[in-house]
């Protein structure tokens, strides 16, 4: 179907309230007011949900059931909020663009929101988990089926508990630069919030935790009022992180997932599996610096030392050895974790997760137990 073949569809249920020479113009009027961000056929779309034309009525429908071309009404849940873009209208006039994700139990989709109702975004009105009833228009966009809500579209509060099918991404699958992050996850570590200062003199918050599925694992940062989630999950939960984006950390160079004003972390009914992959003691590589995790029986058992470290502050180390059937190895266990050596004897069999290969004496291969590794008895 031609453009002008599409049009006339859509002036076909106007026909009654405004002439066809009218409606032309309008759209005419609306491609120039928006700059080019729209073509004909979406003026057409916009121009008619202006005067008030749905073909659906007050029924509301399921996201699975949204097709391109219509007026509809739905209720869903806020997935994902995206911050707002200005831009120049050819009449002068300033426009004002924002986008939200929302699903339903069916699926999930775009919602584009225009001027008044993008401002509402900059406002704080929406929030992750929110039930919204939306009515707008349905179309086509860049990046698949989208809902504009323009001057005549609603978006308000719903009361209805909304449960949500948004696709969910594998941790193997994450990498530096992905946004809009859906995963689910078993959480494997739990760190502490922290406070550090900005190069503005401000004071930020940071903490962390660590999550797993049947692909693998992957760190997670929570900044500033997100960091007191963690306080919320506990070891072995599982968690869906919401609206989560990724970049590769300076420091170690791991891909890790940030949550930010926008994200959510919270628990789910949802099982996840999660299994550790242990390493062979013999495959280890010191050269290459890696996260590894191993489990056997002691060994080898040193004292805690206490020592000072550059910046004034004290520390304890403790080494011990462990032994599988493929080799043994020296693990030096750092800070609280030195203290575990009291509670270690000769083949007590335990693993050592998330430990950090690097070359020992006389290029003896050793790992580095710190804060971001675990000991489990067995």
């Amino acid at each position: 179907m031609s453009e002008t073949e599409e049009i006339d569809k859509i002036y076909d249920k106007l026909e009654d309230s405004i002439s066809r020479e009218d409606f032309l113009s309008k759209v005419d009027e609306k491609v120039e007011q928006m700059s080019g961000l729209c073509d004909r056929k979406t003026a057409a779309l916009l121009v008619a949900n202006d005067l008030g034309v749905s073909d659906t009525g007050n029924d509301v429908v399921k996201i699975s059931d949204i097709s391109p071309n219509n007026n509809v009404k739905f209720i869903a849940k806020v997935v994902s909020v995206f911050g707002t873009k200005d831009f120049n209208k050819n009449d002068g006039t300033e426009g004002k663009v924002g986008n939200l994700i929302v699903a339903d139990e069916t699926g999930s989709i775009r919602l584009t929101l225009w001027d008044d109702k993008a401002s509402l975004i900059e406002s704080g009105e929406f929030e992750v988990d929110q039930s919204l009833q939306i009515s707008g228009y349905a179309k086509e966009g860049y990046k698949g089926l989208e809902v504009h809500i323009g001057q005549y579209g609603t978006i308000d509060e719903a009361d209805e508990r909304i449960d949500t099918s948004a696709n969910s991404q594998k941790i193997e699958y994450i990498e530096d630069g992905t946004g809009d992050i859906n995963i689910l996850g078993k959480v494997l570590n739990i760190w502490d919030v922290k406070t550090f200062q900005r190069k503005d003199g401000s004071q930020g918050r940071v903490s962390n935790l660590q999550i797993g599925d049947d692909t693998g694992k992957i760190k997670v940062t929570l900044w500033d009022d997100k960091a007191d989630l963690v306080k919320e999950v506990d070891y072995n939960d599982n968690v869906e992180i919401i609206n989560g984006f990724a970049r590769t950390n300076n420091y170690n160079q791991e891909v890790e997932i940030q949550i930010g004003n926008y994200g959510l972390i919270k628990k789910t009914n949802t099982n996840v599996d999660y299994n550790e992959h242990f390493t062979p003691i013999e495959k280890i590589d010191a050269s290459s610096r890696k996260l590894y995790s191993v489990e056997g029986a002691v060994s080898g058992l040193g004292d805690i030392k206490e020592f000072t470290k550059k910046d004034g502050s004290t520390n304890t180390v403790a080494n011990i050895y462990l032994s599988d059937d493929t080799g043994r190895i020296r693990i030096a266990l750092w800070g609280e974790k030195a203290n575990l050596i009291d509670q270690l004897d000769f083949d007590s069999k335990i693993q050592v997760i998330d430990a950090t290969s690097k070359p020992g004496y006389q290029d003896d291969v050793e790992l580095s137990a710190g804060n971001r590794s675990r000991v489990v008895f067995l």
